[in-house]
């Protein structure tokens, strides 16, 4: 290198740092990419010494940073500091003057931008920005967790994304909840290259739907970031956005044009701060010991807690006719849940199996296992489903009445207490609030698309920490003496915490009492929000064995909280009450505890006799009429409870008869009358008759938008 000085660009983000030397000529000398691990100081204090061994510092003429992680590094260098957005639009207009979109997403942060370039100045301007909320459903993290997944390298998995000619479609919300599809579509032997074809194009569908709802991308469209490396990606931003060739740009410097842009910006406003002064400070800071964080209080566990379960099977009843007894099933994303209850609503058996992505193949699991035990001394009266697979299922084994899991969740609880007035239920990927008054629901919640506060959260950090989410976890928790405080992250996003703390000593007990605290103001924050929770409190639901959440409930209500016994099957229970209750006949449609004789094939295709084109999920069992699931439209519709009650009228039908007519009778309007349109939300559903009438009146012809379709949809995203 001759004797011309150097400018440094520090892009510092939460999950990498670029690093980029350029000289006077704004030509880029050396671009490093480098992992932070959790240690963003460190990382930078290497790779920066690894430069000054061959660049003395009197010719860094100025060092600039931008990203999340920049700013204290910024103070402790001495450093430029300058913001994220502005950066990537500066080096964008720099290199790609006809950029209009740029889309930037690094590990844990998407940006999306929209600028304006004069070609002739060479000025541009940045017209608007968004950016991603907390959760990881838009980042480079969703991608990286499910890598990891099916055991393949970012690099494999990326090139592993251009053989799928079909991806399916796969839930890119969140990336715990994606882990369902991924099981499912593994377990009906689809094709890895398809499935990761399949998460790119969920994340970029979510990009566009979240990050860019309601912007335009005008292309040409500039995709940078360290995700950009990732050609599914790119295949998949290309069809997501409809581009044709040459509306699509990956810069030849993607990785790294937030430290480029920060780098020309301080260049041609010179440095505010004097010129770089070298690693001291950084390398003190990064030295001197840390201070203590505040933990959290410890758990225990109160004493009403610390005594064993008296549950016994009841299969003390002797051979014979069979004692009157009903079913109850819930089948949720992640646990397939089967009880047996007596006349007098004791559990004489249950079953707690996991669902893994193929629901009628726990049922049969459990129906079998629970038939062996009892099947001999029971006659069943009534079947009763519950859950989000609960019409296949009910059709499946022949069920008397099928209910919602609000309903089944709190018929349990009021059987077992009376006087209970609020249940905290979490399960794998669901999370529900029931308020009571005496009896009965007055108000509920459910989680989002977020898995912040449920089951799946802890179960994915377990796995991170290698523990067993049965055995160890509920236990070391209730043994940490210091947990640690971890917040309410994304559950992508706590990882990047877990292993800060991890590399600042923290022990596994203090990480999980603080994984234990963090599940339970998710759960408060979110899900419950600011509705009422009562003094009488049940805590229901697989989750509710993990003694350290139990704890950390009763530490952050200030509040006794109850698990009730069989609180992993309460709503199985639940439903099984109801159907006792409903079925008075006492003649069940129940098709036995052995369906293996009943072959079954599931698939799925879309529906186009509507414009809704809905995608439909067929399930053939052999010497039977199909069912259809997956929509309630005309010709496939789901609604199993209109189906076993069709003598009611039609009380839908006679509801939109009655919201598109007038309050008096209208007379013709002529073709060239003044025009209103009137698109069919918010006040539509409660005013049409008084909006027809009155623009009627006044001689304005009425026009409707189309009723909601999958076009219109992919319109307003």
């Amino acid at each position: 290198m001759d004797k011309q000085g150097f400018h440094v660009g520090l892009d510092v983000g939460s999950v990498s740092a670029n690093t980029v030397l350029i000289d006077e000529k704004k030509n880029v000398v050396e671009e490093h990419y480098t992992r932070t691990k959790g240690q963003p100081l460190e990382t930078v204090l290497r790779v920066l010494a690894e430069i000054l061994s061959r660049v003395p510092v009197k010719r860094i003429n100025s060092v600039s940073v931008t990203g999340t992680a920049g700013k204290l590094i910024a103070e402790l260098l001495g450093a430029e500091f300058v913001n994220e957005i502005i950066a990537q639009a500066k080096s964008t207009n720099y290199f790609y003057r006809q950029v209009k979109t740029i889309i930037e997403m690094g590990g844990e942060d998407s940006k999306l931008i929209l600028v304006e370039s004069d070609q002739g100045s060479g000025d541009y301007r940045i017209l608007d920005f968004s950016m991603n909320t907390i959760c990881a459903a838009g980042t480079g993290s969703f991608l990286d967790q499910q890598a990891n997944r099916l055991e393949l390298t970012i690099a494999e998995f990326s090139e592993l994304a251009l053989k799928s000619k079909m991806p399916p479609r796969i839930a890119g919300r969140c990336s715990v909840f994606a882990k369902t599809d991924m099981i499912h579509l593994q377990q009906g032997a689809t094709p890895d290259y398809d499935i990761v074809a399949g998460l790119c194009y969920a994340l970029a569908r979510n990009f566009k739907s979240n990050i860019g709802k309601g912007k335009p991308f005008i292309p040409p469209v500039s995709f940078q970031g360290g995700v950009a490396a990732n050609a599914g990606m790119r295949k998949a931003f290309f069809d997501v956005l409809e581009l044709k060739e040459g509306e699509f740009i990956i810069p030849k410097h993607f990785a790294s044009m937030g430290a480029i842009g920060a780098a020309f910006l301080t260049m041609e406003s010179g440095p505010v701060l004097g010129q770089f002064q070298g690693l001291d400070r950084l390398r003190e800071y990064i030295n001197r010991p840390a201070p203590p964080e505040a933990p959290l209080d410890p758990l225990s566990l109160s004493e009403h807690h610390l005594k064993e379960s008296s549950w016994q099977a009841l299969l003390q009843i002797p051979p014979g006719k069979g004692i009157p007894a009903y079913l109850g099933i819930d089948v949720g994303s992640i646990s397939t849940n089967v009880v047996v209850i007596d006349e007098n609503r004791r559990v004489l058996s249950k079953r707690y199996l996991m669902t893994a992505g193929r629901p009628i193949e726990a049922i049969r699991q459990g129906l079998r296992e629970v038939g062996e035990e009892v099947g001999h001394l029971v006659k069943i009266k009534g079947v009763g489903t519950t859950g989000s697979g609960r019409y296949l299922t009910g059709d499946f084994v022949g069920a008397d009445v099928i209910r919602n899991e609000i309903t089944a969740q709190a018929t349990a609880a009021v059987q077992i207490d009376p006087d209970v007035d609020t249940i905290f239920e979490i399960g794998g990927q669901d999370s529900k609030y029931i308020s009571l008054e005496r009896g009965a629901i007055v108000d509920f919640e459910m989680n989002k698309v977020c898995a912040a506060g449920t089951g799946s959260f802890l179960e994915e950090q377990a796995e991170k920490l290698g523990l067993s989410i049965k055995e160890e976890f509920g236990n070391l928790a209730l043994s940490s003496p210091s947990p640690v405080p971890l917040g309410e992250r994304c559950t992508v996003f706590m990882e990047s915490d877990l292993v800060h703390h991890q590399q600042r000593g923290a022990k596994r007990d203090n990480l999980v009492a603080g994984l234990s605290y963090s599940i339970v103001l998710n759960y408060l924050n979110k899900v419950v929000g600011h509705k009422r929770v009562g003094n009488n409190i049940f805590f229901q639901g697989g989750t509710a064995f993990n003694q350290g959440v139990v704890a950390a409930f009763e530490k952050v209500t200030g509040k006794k909280i109850t698990v009730p016994e069989h609180n992993e099957v309460t709503g199985a229970i639940g439903c099984a009450i109801l159907a006792m209750e409903e079925n008075r006949s006492g003649k069940s449609n129940f098709k036995g505890w052995d369906l293996s004789d009943r072959p079954y094939e599931l698939t799925s295709f879309e529906c186009k006799e509507c414009p809704n084109h809905c995608e439909i999920r067929k399930v053939t069992v052999k010497g039977e009429k199909p069912l259809f699931y997956g929509s309630r439209c005309e010709k496939y519709d789901v609604d199993r409870t209109r189906k076993r009650r069709d003598d009611l009228p039609d009380l839908f039908a006679e509801r939109e008869e009655a919201l598109m007519a007038s309050y008096v009778e209208e007379k013709p309007v002529p073709e060239n009358a003044p025009t209103i349109g009137i698109p069919r939300l918010l006040f539509f559903h409660e005013l049409m008759p008084f909006w027809r009438t009155f623009f009627s009146s006044l001689g304005f012809r009425i026009v409707f938008s189309e009723r909601t379709n999958k076009r219109l949809i992919h319109k307003g995203v």
